[in-house]
């Protein structure tokens, strides 16, 4: 890997810390770069029963590094903005559909594509001092990391769309208050509450959380038709695992189910 990506296991739990806190973990091509690949490779790996995302520093990641992006303008490359394409994408859409949990840990500000990631992610553990800047219009461009997808889905059109075209900060407990985020804790309490809720969906059943995320997923853009029959394919899924008849028979003799992931 890198240093500007660090990657930790432990217990099931699979930690990525964006490590650039000298730039507030703005996205270098290098930590681009490195969190494609983590991404990719999490999600391959059944080792890993869920993830948590934070950043080093005072700063979750202020996006894109404006510095490096400068340069390329500069330079006349003539696809200046390829990187949305080449890392944005695939980082987004792999944290998203991450068949296991995912858990931004926000630590401070997070802004641009750093929102972006966050929002991607299936639960927000986020610092009473950390803030959402969504900040593109502020510099001419247009979303990215699929916040027109994302955004709409957690606190509804209307609000997306004043949030986007205004650039305004928001502070925590506003996120909290709009749904945007799941919990505001203590500055010290991010990453130890992230960690505590990873370790309860690690120990989860790992094949039923990843068919409940495609099925949500789905039914985003489908009919009521459409989501009963992907509901019924997860179901088969589902009901063909190990887990499923352990934990029927637990719950029968009313104990506590045990669950491997398959």
């Amino acid at each position: 890997m890198t240093d500007a990506l660090l990657v930790d296991h432990a217990d099931g739990v699979a930690t990525m810390t964006l490590n650039r806190p000298e730039s507030m973990n703005s996205l270098s091509l290098e930590l681009k770069d490195a969190l494609v690949a983590a991404v990719r490779d999490l999600a391959a790996d059944d080792s890993v029963r869920a993830v948590v995302v934070t950043g080093a520093g005072r700063a979750f990641c202020v996006g894109q590094d404006l510095r490096e992006h400068q340069a390329m303008l500069d330079s006349g490359d003539a696809h200046p903005l390829h990187t949305v394409v080449d890392h944005y994408n695939p980082i987004t859409s792999g944290l998203a559909a991450m068949p296991k949990p995912v858990i931004a840990a926000v630590n401070g500000v997070a802004a641009g594509a750093g929102a972006g990631f966050a929002f991607a992610c299936d639960f927000r553990i986020v610092s009473s001092k950390a803030s959402f800047l969504l900040a593109f219009a502020g510099i001419g461009l247009s979303l990215d990391s699929g916040m027109s997808w994302t955004l709409p889905r957690l606190i509804g059109s209307a609000r997306a769309t004043a949030l986007s075209l205004l650039g305004e900060t928001v502070s925590a407990e506003a996120a909290l208050e709009m749904g945007l985020v799941n919990a505001v804790v203590e500055p010290d309490r991010v990453l130890p509450a992230a960690h505590e809720l990873a370790a309860r969906l690690a120990a989860g059943p790992t094949t039923a959380y990843a068919a409940i995320k495609e099925s949500i997923a789905f039914a985003a853009t489908s009919t009521l038709d459409e989501a009963l029959a992907k509901e019924a394919e997860m179901q088969d899924r589902t009901g063909a695992t190990a887990d499923h008849p352990a934990a029927v028979a637990a719950f029968v003799a009313k104990q506590k189910p045990t669950f491997t992931g398959r």
